[in-house]
């Protein structure tokens, strides 16, 4: 591990071994975590905002399910390392697209339909991935466990993700007034003026490419979109004027940490983030159900 004379004489000399090091290795991964961890924080808010459910994350309307199944499906029949992000985002398109589709309907917006569609959907792809882990090759069956953990290990940052993170922050920062009366009841928004069918749907679509976008890079990461809105609201209020920048900010250094970790805790072996991140949610997410009891 780097002290801080090492970090900075390999920043200020990028040529240098050591700078090589940090230039293409360290600072991507590092990037390409704090990007995850703000994606998903953001799809976090939003889910529980669309769902009106604190156990709402990002992963529960089959997205990850999708992208999931075609990554997977890319290492079983060899594709570049190089494609299967691309594989992944497109797997969750189609996912994002069969959950709209069947859960559209006529009539008024129903999240009790739009919830049980994405279930059914995310059950179906968990079957399928279960098929692909059976009928895959060992050889590539680590690489495969390590998809679905969430894993960081070669995750570098592509351009367009970042710019889908901040296009749809910048979005939900204009929304942020929607969401928040959004946040009080579909009915109270409707009597307050807002167009709640179309403004929901929305909020699906937008939460759905930041999942998409994230699971593309990384896999599938646990908690943080579940527990990183959390300690937010608790720290910072509901307002999603403040909520969504803080949850997005925190999000990225949770990841950022978790990654740290995963990396350093069993060294020179390296554990797949989502591992990391699961055992620092877990305990986390019954010490602010525990407070939220006493506070009742």
């Amino acid at each position: 591990m780097l002290d801080w004379s090492q970090w900075a004489s390999a920043i200020s000399n990028p040529a240098s071994d050591l700078g090589e090091l940090v230039w293409r290795l360290r600072l991507p991964r590092a990037a390409a975590a704090w990007t995850v961890g703000a994606l998903l924080s953001l799809s976090g808010c939003l889910m529980q905002v669309l769902l009106r459910n604190p156990l709402a994350d990002p992963y529960i309307l089959g997205v990850s399910g999708g992208a999931s199944f075609a990554a997977l499906f890319g290492m079983t029949i060899g594709i570049s390392a190089g494609m299967i992000p691309a594989l992944a985002w497109a797997g969750a398109l189609i996912s994002i697209l069969i959950v709209f589709s069947l859960a559209r309907g006529e009539g008024p917006w129903s999240g009790t339909r739009l919830l049980l569609t994405g279930v059914v959907t995310a059950s179906g792809w968990a079957a399928l991935i279960s098929l692909l882990l059976t009928l895959g090759p060992d050889g590539s069956l680590r690489g495969m466990l390590f998809w679905l953990i969430g894993d960081l290990s070669y995750a570098r940052l592509p351009y367009w993700a970042l710019v889908i993170l901040l296009f749809i922050f910048f979005i939900c920062l204009g929304m942020a007034r929607s969401l928040n009366v959004l946040a009080m009841g579909e009915t109270t928004a409707r009597l307050l003026g807002e167009p709640t069918r179309k403004l929901l749907w929305l909020v699906y679509l937008l939460a759905s490419v930041l999942t998409a976008t994230a699971v593309s890079i990384a896999g599938n990461i646990g908690f943080v979109g579940l527990i990183v809105p959390h300690l937010m609201r608790l720290l910072v209020g509901s307002d999603h004027r403040v909520l969504l920048p803080a949850a997005a900010m925190f999000g990225g250094l949770f990841l950022v940490l978790s990654d740290t970790l995963a990396r350093t805790v069993l060294a020179p072996r390296q554990l797949p983030v989502g591992v990391v991140t699961a055992l620092l949610g877990v305990p986390l997410f019954l010490l602010l159900l525990n407070r939220a009891r006493v506070k009742q």
